[in-house]
């Protein structure tokens, strides 16, 4: 007969880290950030709806519920197709997505996950045959700081209960 082993009692929950609220001043500068990479984006011709798609799909890879929210209802509110919305998880295999598009969300994971430099070199490269130098670095600082607002927001959200 086995016997079952008491487990470790769970730690409580931490509450939110108040990132924001500490530090406002902070927090302005990257909404400034926000807002100057999106002029810049747009005068170098993006698409404002594929960096949509780009907030988002950088949302997804970094577990930021509330920021994959956000960006969803961007996404439909600015046009974008409910089927499309779906497969974004896995664009890769989807035939819905442009060549522009699958370079563009190529590049926003190698800037969200910048571990596999060998995965970086080939969405620069992919990027560079279909997007202009500009349009290439704005997609980059979009997903730079959609990764910011990322990281802030999980950050701040209550932490689950662990276990020791």
């Amino acid at each position: 007969m086995t016997e079952t082993l008491p487990q470790p009692a769970a730690l409580p929950p931490l509450p939110p880290l108040p990132m924001i609220e500490l530090g406002p001043q902070a927090f302005a500068a990257v909404h400034a950030l926000h807002g100057a990479v999106e002029e810049a984006a747009t005068t170098a011709g993006l698409d404002p709806l594929l960096l949509e798609l780009v907030r988002l799909r950088c949302s997804q890879l970094n577990g930021c519920v509330y920021c994959v929210g956000l960006h969803t209802d961007s996404a439909r509110k600015a046009g974008e197709r409910d089927d499309r919305l779906a497969e974004l998880v896995v664009w890769r295999e989807s035939g819905l997505f442009s060549p522009r598009e699958r370079a563009a969300l190529a590049l926003a994971e190698a800037v969200t996950r910048l571990t596999d430099r060998a995965e970086g070199t080939r969405a620069r490269r992919a990027a560079q045959a279909v997007l202009s130098e500009p349009e290439a670095a704005f997609v980059a600082w979009a997903a730079t700081v959609v990764n910011t607002y990322n990281r802030i927001a999980v950050t701040s959200r209550p932490v689950a209960t662990e276990t020791p």
